[in-house]
Formats: structure tokens, C-alpha cells, sequence
């Protein structure tokens, strides 16, 4: 979506054939990735129609850079077994994580509960100052990569949050380069206030206008955040998100990155 819309990620498209193409793998651009270890930028998509084509497409020579970690985004089932099977080959790691999918319908769903809130709270975009905080408090975060991740969403991609009446973030949301929703987060001494529910429909209301669906992925054990989600009149959609990492080098990964199933 946001490839045909300025490309601020810097990401290509290739294919199997085409016109009538069965497999599609979205990449960055070799100057976006440009850090070997860098798996927040070294961010792929897949789609296929058949599976044979996605991995004879995912194993065509010059498709992946195999010097690199690098993580493939899909929603079908099998873009993980076709990693496991052609990254096994290689001699590569392959850690996968599983996602629900919530979809809304349209903005006009999702209760407004602005009215509410504390009105000394200032409704902003976050802005890059605003990095080093997302970065603490980001459960995938913590590292120079996910700094650099965010820096770049914030300065690409629509984002929101409140602000306190010092001027410091209190709560926020952003959309990444695939158009969902994330890094939703709200400080532990705000909580139970309201913010996130009225940050997704302030946010959800600037996505719909600029023509995008309104998603996101919630990982299996957040509950808090599968039951916002479901308040707000998200959908579960019956198709689970996989973003599967491929390492080259064992061991060489964040604490958190485990296989779940």
C-alpha cells in the first residue's frame, strides 16, 4: 500500500511473472538496507497464490540477500513453511512469531470517548524527539535497530498520542510500513483512562481518510489489547499474522525473539 503512495519505506516489488503472477516478495532497496544485521529494516512481504511459485520465487537467485537477518511478513500459513524448508537449506536460523489480525470496517465503528478524557491532555503527532521513550518502552525495542526502526516511522508514517501539560508523551499509536497499526502504548500511570481507545478511533479516522484499511496485529498473549480491540468493533480475521526472522548467525537476535510455534 504504501509502495504506491511515495514509497517512504523504500521498498521494491518483485514477482514471479507478469502479468499473471502467483507469488509476490516485497524488499527494501539496497540503500535502505544497508546494515547487514539489521532486521527492523530488513523487512520483506509475502503473497502467494500458488506455492510452488512463492518458493521457487523466494529461492530465485539475487531475490534475498542472504548475507542478512531479515524477517518475511505474510498471512498465509505456509510463507513460514517455505522459509523453514529453503532458510534450513542455507544453513539459516528461522524464528517464527504468529499474529492475530483485527480489522475495522470503517472509523465510524469505534466509540468516541475524546469527551472524557482529562482536558488538560494535548492531542499531537509524535514527533522525533519522542524516539529514546518509544524505544524504552516498545517490548521489541531497546536496541540501536529499533531506534533507527522508529525514528523512521515517526518521520514516514501517520502517528498520535497525548501529551501531558509538560509536553511529554503519555500515550500513542503509529502505523508501519505495511499500514497497520503499532507500538500502541500508554505509560502505567495513565492507564484505565481512556487514551488508547480514543487514540485508535482519532487514528483510525486519519487512515480511513487517506484511503487505507484499518488494522492491526495483536500478539496471542496480550489479552488487554485483543479485548480493546474487540470493544472498539475490530474484527478477528480467521488468517494469522507470521513474521518469520532468518539469521544466518545463531544466537545473534534480541532476547525476546523465540520460536512460538
Amino acid at each position: 500500500m504504501n509502495i504506491c503512495r511515495g514509497n517512504p519505506a523504500g521498498h521494491e516489488v518483485l514477482v514471479d511473472s507478469w502479468p499473471n503472477f502467483k507469488a509476490v516478495l516485497t524488499r527494501p532497496r539496497k540503500e535502505v538496507a544497508t546494515d547487514n544485521s539489521d532486521f527492523y529494516a530488513n523487512m520483506h512481504a509475502a503473497f502467494y497464490r500458488d506455492l510452488d511459485a512463492y518458493r521457487a520465487l523466494l529461492s530465485s537467485p539475487g531475490a534475498i540477500n542472504w548475507a542478512q537477518t531479515f524477517r518475511i511478513h505474510g498471512l498465509q500459513d505456509s510463507v513460514y513453511e517455505a522459509s523453514r524448508e529453503i532458510a534450513g537449506a542455507k544453513g539459516f536460523q528461522v524464528y517464527p512469531s504468529t499474529y492475530l489480525v483485527y480489522l475495522l470496517p470503517s472509523s465510524s465503528a469505534i466509540p468516541d470517548v475524546s469527551s472524557k478524557l482529562d482536558p488538560a491532555m494535548r492531542l499531537s503527532n509524535l514527533d522525533v524527539s519522542h524516539v529514546d521513550l518509544l524505544n524504552k518502552t516498545w517490548y521489541y525495542g531497546g536496541n540501536e535497530w529499533s531506534r533507527r526502526y522508529i525514528d523512521m516511522l515517526i518521520r514516514s508514517f501517520p502517528s498520535i498520542c497525548f501529551l501531558d501539560a509538560a509536553g511529554h508523551p503519555i500515550s500513542w499509536n503509529i502505523t508501519d510500513p505495511f499500514g497497520a497499526m503499532s507500538i500502541g502504548y500508554t505509560l502505567p500511570e495513565h492507564r484505565g483512562c481512556g487514551y488508547s481507545s480514543a487514540l485508535c478511533f482519532i487514528l483510525a479516522q486519519k487512515i480511513q481518510a487517506q484511503g487505507y484499511p484499518i488494522y492491526g496485529n495483536v500478539a496471542l498473549d496480550n489479552h488487554p489489547m485483543q479485548r480493546l480491540q474487540q470493544w472498539l468493533g475490530f474484527q478477528r480475521q480467521t488468517n494469522l499474522c507470521r513474521i518469520i526472522l532468518h539469521s544466518p548467525v545463531p544466537g545473534n537476535l534480541p532476547a525476546w525473539v523465540l520460536p512460538d510455534f
